[in-house]
């Protein structure tokens, strides 16, 4: 019970994802899937890209069969898997809403219908189903798909189409499978996607993320580029396959501008939620400092991008600004979105409400509660990170985790804490060997950090938004005690954000 993420996640196990899996079947999502294999004769139901709540909350049960078995929970995987690999046609082509009466809409309006969108999301779960069972069925049908796309989109003088999808998600899928098969030709594929932006290919706006080349967003001779614009979603999601892109290429250009973007949202566009996109309009993001509380659209899926996009530039730099942002994000702008009982959601977060705000069982477009449910079922794997030296640890939870470095050698660690009721963890290692532990001393700890291990103080550097290495040759049974007090801050508003004149808020 001292564990406060536990039954989150079983609640997420137990409740959101069979309730959610009940609500694709009810809302004829499923059988959109069985109407384009040709095994119901029925009108198309929903929304244009309704596939896409079915691989989010396919993505979920594949990342919480990651953690332990779930007979019931595999079942119902493995149906929807049969379903969307019924539905495939012979060309890789795979979209339930373009069969039969309008195949020949296909990929004529990349803009508005959501083809690639969907596509991504796919991918993604093809991965983590993958990943988390061994079983490629899911992967084989993502590839014939990926196999289409490639094959169907590129410069023109190859006599290819040229375009983009007016949603971003096709581009961290790409990258994410391409590290799953190593086929390189996906993450090229990506980078083509990410060039076409900004060229005029599907109008240009700020809303679809095309007004401007990337490259070329945060340039001193346009005014006002440096902010985050348009649909917020589409935004982050962007820029988290961007980020994708850099840490395969290591291109310049492309981190100039991510970080020039992650500074400006996180400085003057972001709630003190971590909450992003202030705007009803658009779902989108305002200008500076433009952060009203009621009015706040705060979208969960918008919040949810943003710990994605941050968890993607932490593991480039191990910088704990990133991780700063990502804990307050998921903690408070992310939760909100689902309730206790897991059974009821917010698609929007305002900061005040005069009582008539509540969540829903479901919505006609559904993108959030899937979306919530694959972000908690993945959470464990952004606790830990590796690099070169040894094991970097973002987040406190209590819980356990079995880890390789990269040298091969296995080592186990296990959390005792309360955390976030109390700021005591105390980290059991299990295993031997010379490496460096990194811990994440929070930014907001600023009454001051206190480590120690086996009992002796810790010598070094002990600095509130950093992370503390700790490099000893370690024995079974080592413990790390870090204790991170935690007081009650007051925070005041930039003067700019107008409706937070006179107020404070406590954290």
């Amino acid at each position: 019970t001292d564990d406060f993420w536990a039954p989150r996640r079983r609640v997420n196990r137990e409740v959101t994802l069979p309730s959610q899996y009940r609500l694709l079947e009810e809302t004829g999502r499923i059988d959109n899937f069985r109407r384009a294999a040709g095994k119901v004769d029925i009108p198309f139901q929903g929304r244009y890209y309704n596939d896409s709540d079915v691989y989010k909350w396919l993505e979920a049960a594949a990342w919480t069969l990651a953690t332990g078995a779930d007979p019931s929970l595999a079942h119902k995987a493995g149906n929807v898997i049969t379903e969307i690999a019924d539905a495939q046609q012979p060309d890789g082509y795979l979209n339930t809403y373009f069969t039969h009466d309008r195949a020949a809409e296909r990929w004529t309006n990349l803009r508005d219908m959501h083809e690639l969108y969907c596509a991504g999301h796919l991918i993604q779960a093809a991965v983590a189903h993958h990943r988390a069972t061994g079983d490629d069925r899911l992967l084989r049908v993502a590839r014939r798909l990926a196999d289409h796309i490639c094959d169907r989109f590129g410069p023109g003088e190859e006599g290819k189409q040229a375009g983009t999808g007016g949603h971003p998600e096709i581009e961290m899928a790409l990258v994410e499978l391409a590290r799953e098969t190593g086929e390189l030709r996906y993450r090229k594929q990506a980078q083509f996607f990410l060039d076409a932006r900004g060229q005029g290919l599907i109008g240009s706006s700020a809303y679809h993320q095309d007004h401007k080349p990337f490259r070329e967003r945060c340039s001193e001779l346009v005014e006002g580029l440096e902010r985050m614009v348009g649909h917020a979603v589409r935004a982050v999601y962007l820029n988290a396959g961007a980020t994708d892109i850099y840490a395969e290429t290591g291109e310049a250009a492309l981190r100039d501008v991510l970080d020039r973007l992650w500074r400006n949202m996180t400085t003057r566009q972001m709630y003190i939620s971590g909450s992003i996109g202030s705007r009803y309009e658009g779902e989108a993001f305002g200008k500076d400092y433009e952060l009203p509380n009621e009015r706040a659209y705060a979208e969960t899926c918008a919040a949810i991008g943003s710990v994605m996009w941050n968890w993607r530039m932490l593991q480039l730099s191990g910088d704990a600004r990133y991780a700063d942002v990502l804990e307050t994000t998921l903690y408070n702008g992310v939760l909100p979105g689902l309730s206790l009982d897991g059974g009821s959601y917010f698609y929007q977060n305002p900061l005040a409400d005069d009582g008539r705000h509540r969540r829903q069982p479901w919505f006609g477009c559904a993108c959030c509660p899937p979306n919530v449910a694959r972000l908690l079922a993945s959470l464990p794997s952004y606790f830990y990170s590796l690099s070169d030296g040894g094991l970097w640890v973002h987040l406190y939870a209590q819980g356990s985790a079995r880890i390789s470095l990269h040298d091969g050698q296995a080592i186990g660690l296990t959390q005792h804490t309360r955390y976030p009721w109390d700021g005591e963890v105390a980290i059991e290692v299990e295993g031997e060997g010379t490496f460096s532990i990194w811990l994440r001393i929070p930014a907001w700890c600023e009454e001051g950090a206190a480590l120690e291990i086996n009992g002796q103080p810790f010598t070094g550097v002990l600095a509130p938004g950093s992370y503390a290495e700790v490099r000893r040759a370690w024995q079974p049974g080592d413990v790390v005690r870090l204790n991170l007090p935690m007081g009650v801050h007051r925070v005041e508003c930039h003067p700019y954000v107008a409706e937070n004149a006179g107020r404070v808020a406590l954290t």
